[in-house]
């Protein structure tokens, strides 16, 4: 299960200027929204967990769908950026391990920007449904990329299997994410180590020559 969010109710935040009053205000709400969705988010949660009064929210973003569009476009940039990063480097077996280190990395202690990101909730169309599916994109296209490169050096792979490639590799990432929603005591070089040992289990030979590579 989800954790339940954190509370900061009574902290306060007299006196405190206004932009670090705005990013508790983000992070107040992208623990909560990462935690219940757009659509069981409460605003007025976020206030207390921010320790703040609710109609400050809408003085600082002026609506629900606008705070909730700031702590995706934070969370999604995050995570692109981590990603398009880990794809330089050689296109073998180590790329994908990089490319999954540097999403745990991203989510260290933000879990709840994976959910901001693939939330299931939002609205069917609109400014919300719209950003999310433009991150996700991004994100399948740089996993695309990423498979295409490594497949590239082998001669029998037929179009279906990059395709099915493809989409073993999505599943993995979300698996591995979801792994660790269950297991937060996990830090995000815990979960690379673990990886890295899953990948030299089942990939043995693959994972030798990468590493003989990067040690070299």
């Amino acid at each position: 299960m989800s954790k339940q969010p954190r509370t900061t109710q009574g902290v306060g935040t007299k006196g405190m200027p206004r932009k670090d009053r705005e990013r508790l205000i983000l992070e107040a709400a992208a623990e909560e929204f990462g935690v219940k969705g757009y659509a069981g988010g409460s605003t007025a949660r976020v206030a207390a967990l921010a320790g703040i009064t609710k109609p400050m929210i809408y003085e600082y973003f002026g609506s629900k769908d606008s705070l909730y569009l700031t702590c995706l476009d934070e969370a999604g940039t995050r995570l692109v950026e981590a990603v398009a990063s880990a794809q330089q480097g050689p296109s073998d077996l180590s790329r994908a391990v990089r490319t999954l280190e540097a999403v745990f990395r991203a989510l260290a202690s933000r879990l709840h920007d994976w959910e901001l990101v693939y939330d299931a909730t939002l609205p069917p169309d609109g400014p919300l449904h719209d950003a999310a599916t433009a991150y996700r994109r991004e994100l399948n296209r740089l996993g695309a990329v990423g498979v295409a490169e490594f497949l590239h050096a082998s001669p029998e792979v037929e179009p279906l299997d990059a395709d099915l490639f493809t989409h073993l590799w999505y599943g993995t990432v979300s698996a591995a994410v979801s792994w660790w929603r269950h297991h937060p005591e996990q830090t995000a070089d815990e979960m690379a180590a673990r990886f890295e040992r899953v990948v030299a289990v089942l990939c043995p030979d693959l994972w030798a020559a990468s590493d003989q590579r990067r040690q070299g």
